[in-house]
C-alpha cells in the first residue's frame, strides 16, 4: 500500500474504535445505488445501459470476489480450506494491483493486513 493508503486506513480504524460511524443518517437502510448525480450528463444513458446489461468494470469485479474470498476466509474452519482461501486472495489481489497499476510487493502488504484483520475477528 501507499503511505497515504496506510495513512487513511489508520485513520478510519482510529475513527471506528471511537465509534464516530455510529448512529449515521441512513444507518442500516440500503444505499441508493442508482444515483448517478456525480455521473456526467452526457455519459449517464450509456452507464446506465451498461449497468442494466450486467456489465461492471474489472476493477469492480475484482473487488466484489475480494470481499466474497475474505468473508469464506473468515468462516473457514478447517486449515486446508484456509490455505485454499489465501492462495484465491491472493491472486485476485494481484490482479487488482496490475488493474491499478501498482507493484505486486504493495499487494502483498495489503494481502498481510487483510490476513490479520480476519484473525481479529
Amino acid at each position: 500500500m501507499y503511505l497515504i493508503d496506510r495513512m487513511v486506513e489508520a485513520r478510519i480504524e482510529e475513527a471506528e474504535r471511537r465509534g464516530d460511524f455510529q448512529d449515521l443518517p441512513g444507518a442500516g437502510k440500503p444505499l441508493n445505488l442508482e444515483d448517478d448525480s456525480m455521473v456526467p450528463e452526457e455519459l449517464r444513458t450509456a452507464y446506465r445501459l451498461l449497468r442494466n446489461s450486467g456489465f461492471i468494470p474489472e476493477e469492480l469485479r475484482l473487488r466484489k470476489e475480494i470481499r466474497e474470498v475474505e468473508d469464506l476466509l473468515a468462516t473457514a474452519t478447517d486449515q486446508s480450506l484456509k490455505d485454499q482461501h489465501s492462495k484465491r486472495l491472493r491472486l485476485l489481489l494481484d490482479r487488482l494491483g496490475r488493474e491499478r497499476g501498482m507493484n505486486p510487493a504493495l499487494s502483498a502488504d495489503y494481502f498481510e493486513q487483510v490476513c490479520q484483520r480476519l484473525e481479529r475477528r
